[in-house]
């Protein structure tokens, strides 16, 4: 190794400075070759020579050594400690057969969960699943396992946060629809394999499924009853999307957390809602009522049945009998007087017998004595 020149020169003034009478400076003179004073550092030494050459630097000596140049005490090897020769080519290729070890172990054997499988690829080409345990496979880079969870339900929920999801129905309403969709991975090779983003495809599939069915129903039931259908409907429809996807993906359940009209028109919702209960409420009124009338009419067809059987069988006997009740039903109501031969007598009425009152009759027999008793009062 070359030893590299000095960066600078001293300048070509300085000889003049340096030796330039400084009797009086702080080194006193030039602190000669008696020894009297203090020597000027800068000076040259006694007998006009400065030290000897420096050796070789440690960095020289370092270099040296990782060149296996033997510098130092040190035998035949380049690092001082290490063997050298046969010895340290062979310690080498056993270090460097450790590491391969490890390496192949780390990388060949892999612990698949009860809960997960393990999607094997050659050179980036599919060879395989592995089932849940302690698996072998070819080290990496040649082989690469995927862990894939198949026991996982994962949930996408709409929209996200705290958004609105307006959807048009059949008859031409608008309703804001907040719902979720609950999947796992039924098929671990076409899920990794054929979708790129798959939580993606799974809301684009679903949304779509729900919008195409809300279209098909009405406001009515999307709001009441027909929850539970268009559930079923949307779930149907976004599992036949994905399996012509062959997505790998499997459907287990929509549910609509929410169906309500949006908020800037839920007051007149609100009012036709309330008008559609009344109407409701005044339809059920009425089929009551003419269900009680159909029920009275037909109670008092089947009695005059029974009578008319009666009448059949003895016909004066039965004309009797109801013309009886019949003047029992209007005497009853009225006060009686009994017609003799001999002329009209009233009817004697029996002690403790209510007399039936006329109300046109009774209204001004009572108004004269209020009007006799005023000037009674005022005389007295």
């Amino acid at each position: 190794m070359s030893i590299l020149p000095r960066p600078w020169r001293r300048p070509s003034f300085l000889p003049g400075i340096l030796h330039a009478d400084n009797s009086k400076g702080p080194w006193g003179g030039a602190g000669g070759d008696d020894g009297s004073g203090p020597r000027n550092p800068w000076a040259l030494p006694p007998g006009g020579r400065k030290g000897a050459a420096p050796g070789p630097s440690a960095l020289d000596e370092f270099l040296k050594k990782a060149r296996g140049g033997g510098g130092g005490t040190g035998g035949g090897g380049g690092w001082s400690g290490l063997p050298g020769g046969a010895n340290a080519r062979t310690l080498w290729a056993i270090g460097a057969g450790v590491l391969v070890a490890v390496w192949i172990v780390f990388t060949s054997f892999h612990q698949i969960g009860p809960q997960e499988r393990g999607i094997v690829t050659y050179f980036g080409r599919y060879a395989g699943t592995l089932q849940p345990g302690i698996q072998l496979t070819a080290p990496a880079p040649i082989a690469r396992v995927q862990m894939v969870d198949v026991q996982r339900f994962r949930t996408e929920n709409f929209p996200r946060g705290d958004g609105v999801n307006l959807t048009l129905t059949g008859d031409q309403n608008i309703v804001d629809l907040t719902y979720s969709v609950r999947w796992n991975v039924a098929d671990p090779r076409n899920f990794v394999f054929q979708l790129a983003q798959p939580e993606e495809t799974v809301r684009a599939a679903a949304e779509s499924a729900m919008r195409a069915v809300v279209a098909t129903t009405t406001l009515d039931q999307a709001l009441g009853a027909g929850r539970t259908t268009i559930e079923g409907r949307v779930a149907e429809l976004t599992q036949a999307i994905l399996n012509s996807y062959r997505s790998g993906v499997a459907i287990q359940g929509v549910s609509i957390n929410r169906a309500a009209a949006p908020q800037q028109i839920v007051d007149d919702f609100n009012k036709v809602t309330e008008a559609q209960q009344g109407a409701v409420a005044a339809l059920n009124n009425s089929r009551g009522y003419a269900q009680q009338v159909v029920a009275r009419a037909q109670g008092e067809a089947a009695a005059f049945d029974r009578v008319y059987e009666q009448y059949r069988l003895a016909p004066e006997v039965t004309r009797r009998r109801m013309y009886y009740e019949t003047m029992e039903a209007v005497l009853a109501k009225s006060d009686k007087t009994v017609v003799e031969p001999q002329g009209v007598v009233p009817y004697l009425g029996v002690p403790g017998a209510r007399r039936v009152i006329d109300p046109q009759a009774a209204s001004p027999a009572q108004a004269p004595p209020a009007q006799t008793a005023a000037p009674a009062g005022a005389a007295q």
